[in-house]
């Protein structure tokens, strides 16, 4: 689908990541740290097809361009969970505004926006005032890539590679991250909507060699470290998981500075996310000579 006319960016939804590669792909690539999320997601999303793994029917990639036809923007809706945000990149105040009402007329309901600032802002706007209701941040957000590495304070244990038969504890701490990080910013556990890998999915990224612990002098894991696959040259580290009951020892520290060694040493970028409302992950990973990039934001239209 194509929408458009002079003056307003043209948005084009694709409903195959392939395509939307195809057409987006050296747009992405040209801020690769910025687009990471859409580029592994869209990266992953077509391997799934390659293997038959069946993608939502709801799902929808964005291509945002000119009057020129140069690609100006990109964006996705393709989060598993409800009420499924639209994630949008850079683009356009024209084209954001242009989103929500394409969205509106498509009869797409839409309760939450994620995704970088500004645009968010203007497309949850024009689709409060469109649907009725007023806008709210759920969670700000700030994306940083590293620079050069600075090793902390060394502590005893080492980094070790989750195995399948470890994906009972993966799984048991990736769905305790979600609701801790909600708690350490402030927020109630559950407040924040979150991808929540199934098993299968769990086994795969284990598979890929991605997920790490930390584990002690005994070899008992204390903490979990995963990092996502590359897409044109950047790895995006997270979840990153300290239990309670170990944390304050630096195992998060070493644990993620190892990881981020390994990824540059592989030739990649490296970048992670951050919630602005957890001063002490943000302080770990300044410390560990990660620096800001841009701000984002997931709002809520509440009605």
């Amino acid at each position: 689908m194509n929408a458009g006319r002079a003056g307003v960016p043209r948005l084009q939804f694709c409903t195959d990541p392939g395509e939307f590669l195809a057409a987006a792909g050296d747009h992405l690539s040209a801020d690769p740290v910025v687009s990471t999320v859409v580029a592994t997601l869209a990266e992953r999303a077509r391997s799934e097809r390659a293997d038959g793994i069946a993608q939502p029917d709801r799902n929808w990639w964005l291509v945002v361009r000119d009057d020129a036809g140069k690609v100006v923007g990109a964006g996705m809706r393709t989060a598993p969970f409800p009420p499924y945000p639209p994630f949008l990149l850079p683009m356009p105040d024209a084209a954001a505004v242009a989103l929500a009402r394409a969205l509106h007329e498509r009869g797409e309901e839409v309760r939450a926006v994620n995704g970088a600032l500004p645009a968010v802002e203007r497309c949850a706007a024009e689709l409060a005032r469109r649907a009725g209701g007023r806008v709210e941040v759920g969670q700000h957000t700030r994306l940083h890539e590293l620079g050069e590495l600075l090793r902390p304070d060394p502590v005893p244990g080492a980094l070790t590679v989750a195995t399948e038969d470890d994906v009972d504890l993966v799984a048991r701490w990736y769905d305790a991250f979600r609701g801790d990080a909600d708690e350490q910013a402030g927020r109630p556990r559950g407040a924040s909507a979150h991808e929540a890998p199934d098993r299968t999915d769990l086994l795969r990224r284990i598979a890929t060699g991605r997920v790490w612990f930390w584990t002690d002098e005994t070899g008992r894991p204390v903490h979990l470290t995963a990092a996502n696959p590359p897409a044109f040259g950047v790895a995006r580290v997270g979840p990153v998981y300290t239990p309670p009951e170990q944390r304050g020892r630096g195992w998060a520290s070493n644990a993620v500075a190892e990881v981020s060694r390994l990824l540059q040493a592989s030739g990649d970028r490296v970048c992670l996310y951050t919630d602005q409302a957890n001063p002490t992950s943000n302080k770990i990973y300044a410390n560990l000579g990660y620096r800001p990039v841009v701000d984002m934001a997931n709002l809520i239209i509440v009605r």
